[in-house]
């Protein structure tokens, strides 16, 4: 009895993928519109992929994100946690509350802070890089820091080159950045819904000038919205060829758009989110299309505790943080809270796979 029914020329694509051949953007394209028993067969062979990279093994990271501040002059459609100066929600830490944070992380054996923020009107490159100096000063942490956009704001509020701006954050101490503000690299898309940040070619730019600086960072991508399968295609695709140039990325993270609080959403621009097939797929064809990633990452904080071990049968090999403290989810309307190691161990268990905790460059603690 034949179990799978899958059609001829998804089938071509996936054998073509097992043998260890890279997939084209077109063929790519192809398995985006499959349907839904071709998707199943698409799960099957990421899982074999992701398999003959990773193995059985499901990483994660015990960390906590630091946002500083929501106060932004931005104008992303997607995004319910900015706020503007005065606004009653508005906050911005001071710098001894952040190095507070940063050392209760430590506490309870984090390894990773991640820190972002909005773009608050009176900050440039001198401040983040007292953050970074700051936390160094309290212990051995890694400090994940700071999007391209927010690069690209410090260099424009204090006058010097991106390249400079990464300079200084590198020799302040920063370890990694997050691979935020990429949302879809599609000039297009970014006109409607974040028309005030950074173009792709700055993103890009930005990410490439990181990398060669030695600093790597985290690839993402925003779906869910307004996008199409060919933008989310071609979106992977300049990701792909970041990968084959520099080789800085550590990993994918498909961010799957929370749409509830988001104004795009609410003026009935936008969809209302991914489906639950869509976010198969996305992590299904990311496995099998960017064939120099080594990690795919479901984030359980996007997905869910549940749907994320699913994900974990569809090319996923990494879980995210345990996080501790996380506000931009929230603020678009999804109830996030700490997971404890043991916690996210048993998720990992129980979908069949080996627990390792890792730092945030993918060196395993244990």
């Amino acid at each position: 009895m034949e179990l799978v029914s899958v059609s001829p020329e998804v089938q071509e694509i996936l054998e073509k993928a097992l043998d260890g051949k890279r997939i084209t953007p077109e063929e790519a394209l192809v398995l985006m519109h499959a349907n839904a028993d071709d998707l199943i067969a698409i799960g099957l062979v990421a899982n074999k992929l992701r398999e003959r990279n990773v193995g059985d093994f499901v990483t994660y990271v015990v960390n906590r994100n630091i946002n500083f501040t929501n106060i932004c002059i931005g104008s992303c459609g997607f995004c319910a946690f900015k706020r503007r100066l005065g606004d009653a929600e508005a906050f911005f830490l001071k710098l001894e509350e952040i190095v507070a944070k940063a050392h209760e992380a430590l506490e309870v054996g984090a390894t990773e802070v991640c820190i972002q923020g909005g773009l608050h009107p009176d900050i440039d490159v001198e401040f983040y890089t007292e953050i970074i100096k700051r936390i160094k000063e309290i212990g051995a942490v890694h400090v994940h820091a700071f999007s391209p956009m927010e690069i690209k704001y410090a260099s424009e509020r204090s006058g010097i080159s991106i390249h400079e701006t990464l300079e200084l954050l590198k020799n302040a101490g920063l370890d990694s950045i997050p691979g935020t503000a990429a949302e879809i690299l599609d000039d297009d898309v970014r006109r409607k819904i974040c028309p005030t940040k950074l173009t792709t070619k700055e993103w890009i730019e930005t990410i490439k000038e990181a990398h060669n600086l030695g600093i790597p960072t985290t690839a993402t991508m925003l779906y869910g919205h307004i996008e199409t399968a060919e933008d989310q295609v071609k979106h992977l695709s300049i990701l792909r060829d970041i990968q084959d140039e520099t080789g800085g990325f550590t990993e994918f993270i498909p961010l799957s758009f929370v749409h509830f609080n988001a104004p795009i959403y609410l003026s009935g621009e936008s969809r209302g989110g991914a489906t639950g097939v869509e976010d198969l797929r996305i992590i299904a064809v990311s496995r099998i299309f960017l064939d120099n990633f080594r990690n795919i990452q479901a984030s359980w904080v996007k997905f869910g505790e549940k749907f994320s071990q699913v994900l974990l049968n569809f090319g996923a090999n990494d879980l995210g943080g345990t996080l501790m403290e996380e506000n931009i989810s929230r603020a678009a309307g999804v109830a996030s809270r700490m997971l404890t190691k043991e916690e996210i161990e048993r998720m990992i268990l129980e979908a069949g796979r080996v627990p390792r905790q890792r730092d945030t460059l993918y060196n395993w603690l244990h």
